[in-house]
């Protein structure tokens, strides 16, 4: 009980940074929300998908820029490098598709 206790007053103290956990926190559910987008939008629009996702992903790199809250600021940065990467993936996908390790959609023609 006292343990409980004690880690409850650690959890809930004031003076604690909490910027470095929600950057942490938000990378981590950008890895898991991109990685079936990047599987999803290949298997239904194909490689040329790469280029939609770096749309997005200048757009929240160059508000990055100008957020005043550090905090959105970083978190901007992250969603936009993260989608920058997807677009990677996106092409990387398609090889694995093509390779096949990953299922062909068959209502798509696949260029080799």
């Amino acid at each position: 009980m006292h343990i409980q206790l004690i880690l409850l007053a650690l959890f809930l103290n004031e003076n604690m940074n909490w910027e470095a956990f929600v950057v942490g926190l938000c990378s981590f559910l950008l890895i898991g929300i991109c990685h079936p987008l990047v599987i999803k939008l290949e298997y239904h629009f194909g490689k040329k998908s790469s280029r939609w996702i770096l749309i997005p992903a200048v757009i929240f790199i160059v508000l990055s820029f100008f957020c005043e809250s550090t905090l959105v600021s970083i978190a901007c940065g992250v969603i936009g490098f993260s989608l920058v990467w997807s677009s990677k993936e996106i092409k990387e996908q398609h090889e694995r598709v093509l390779k096949g390790r990953f299922p062909k959609n068959p209502k798509r023609e696949y260029e080799y």
